[in-house]
């Protein structure tokens, strides 16, 4: 028991002692935060409004037959382009060619009667050069007849260009130029007139974009156009609009214009229908056309003359309570508050902002007043505005920073 204490007590009292002799501890160092900063860039930028429509064909056609029948032929290729004229079906012509030969018949029956009257009616002529050698009632019965003939013949060829009509009609033929949808009756089946739908064919280009705009922005936009401030081009207003596809990102790459403002506000949605009419020419060498009816696309539409402004990556604007602001590297490479009013965000990432105006004191920059000197812009094209590391700064802070625009962003 003894010898186990022995052991035992030299290691407790060099534990002790251990104890109270610590080394310090080494204050941390404290390193200037780094940040990445760009100066804001000048360019040429304008006002727009974003929506959503969807495509539609400018020319729409539901085939159907204009005669009954049954179908003999399908005479086009599912989803193929085909030419204003182009015929798609056949319906059965036999019995419409039956109707116009009989027709034929009725009009060569009904020119030789006339024939006939018109003769009578000569030789009527002739005998009355004979005093009492024929009554005027005899004339006048002669000269109805030839009436009666004339408008007979009349009848007959109203009739036979009816039935040639309807023989015609049993070619059923694309009425415009564009894409045929699929046969939706095969060979062999009752087509009934003016009922039966047997396929569609829709107009590839231009192409038309239906969508609902606000009542203030349709205003906004009258208004500009009525200033002069919506450029003209041969005496009509033209109105642009822009056009992305679901796959195009941000990008609006389509150029268009608007050709119709609907003549009525919509009263449940407070909205009015806008159309945009967008070129869609064949991609070469590919046989398509890169926009289709019923595409959903967004679409942006310039208000307003384009004008100079200063942009900035959408990542460098923060939000305090409603404010926007950007934080800038000031004199003494020490971060800055600088409040900014947005303008319309822009394609490529970057956003619009408007300068306010600021008034340098001692304490720093605030905000001018009525009747303030010598105000400056909160935000210049010469300031270096922080987009990287922004979570690690607050206003007063000293950091370090890294120029990455090379004059641009």
């Amino acid at each position: 028991m003894f010898k186990y204490l022995t052991i035992l007590f030299p290691v407790l009292i060099a534990a002790i002692l251990s104890s109270g002799c610590e080394q310090p501890v080494q204050p941390a160092t404290t390193e200037t935060p780094k940040v990445r900063a760009v100066h804001p860039a000048e360019r040429e930028v304008a006002d727009c409004a974003y929506f959503t429509g969807r495509t539609a064909a400018a020319q729409s056609v539901e085939v159907q037959s204009r005669v009954t029948g049954y179908l003999e032929s399908i005479d086009f290729e599912p989803g193929a382009k085909v030419k204003a004229g182009a015929r798609l079906f056949k319906i059965d012509p036999r019995p419409y060619q039956a109707t116009l030969d009989a027709a034929e018949g009725q009009v060569r029956l009904a020119e030789a009667r006339l024939q006939l009257a018109e003769a009578n009616y000569r030789r009527s002529l002739e005998v009355a050069k004979t005093p009492g050698a024929i009554t005027q009632q005899e004339i006048d019965r002669d000269i109805a007849h030839k009436s009666e003939s004339e408008a007979a013949v009349a009848a007959a060829k109203a009739n036979s260009e009816s039935a040639k009509l309807n023989l015609e009609f049993t070619d059923i033929i694309s009425p415009i130029d564009g894409v045929v949808g699929r046969d939706l009756l095969t060979v062999g089946n009752l087509v009934t007139q003016d009922n039966t739908l047997l396929t569609t064919v829709v107009s590839q280009d231009p192409i038309h974009v239906y969508f609902d705009v606000d009542e203030r922005t349709i205003l906004r936009v009258e208004r500009l156009v009525s200033d002069g401030k919506i450029p003209t081009e041969k005496e009509e207003q033209v109105i642009p609009v822009q056009l992305g596809l679901a796959d195009e990102g941000s990008e609006f790459p389509h150029e268009g214009r608007i050709d119709f403002i609907n003549n009525q506000l919509d009263t449940s949605m407070g909205t009015v229908q806008v159309r945009g009419e967008f070129p869609n020419p064949e991609v070469k060498g590919r046989n398509i056309h890169l926009l289709r009816p019923g595409l959903f696309v967004r679409v942006r539409l310039p208000i307003g003359p384009p004008y100079k402004a200063l942009v900035v990556p959408q990542a460098a604007v923060g939000a305090d309570l409603g404010r926007k602001y950007l934080l800038v590297v000031g004199e003494g490479n020490v971060v800055e508050y600088r409040p900014v009013t947005l303008g319309p965000e822009q394609a490529d990432g970057m956003q619009v902002v408007f300068p306010e105006k600021m008034v340098r004191t001692a304490d720093g920059l605030r905000p001018a007043g009525e009747g303030d000197p010598d105000t400056i812009d909160s935000i210049t094209a010469a300031d270096q505005v922080i987009v990287g590391g922004l979570q690690r700064v607050h206003p007063g802070m000293k950091v370090e920073v890294r120029d990455d625009s090379d004059g641009n962003p």
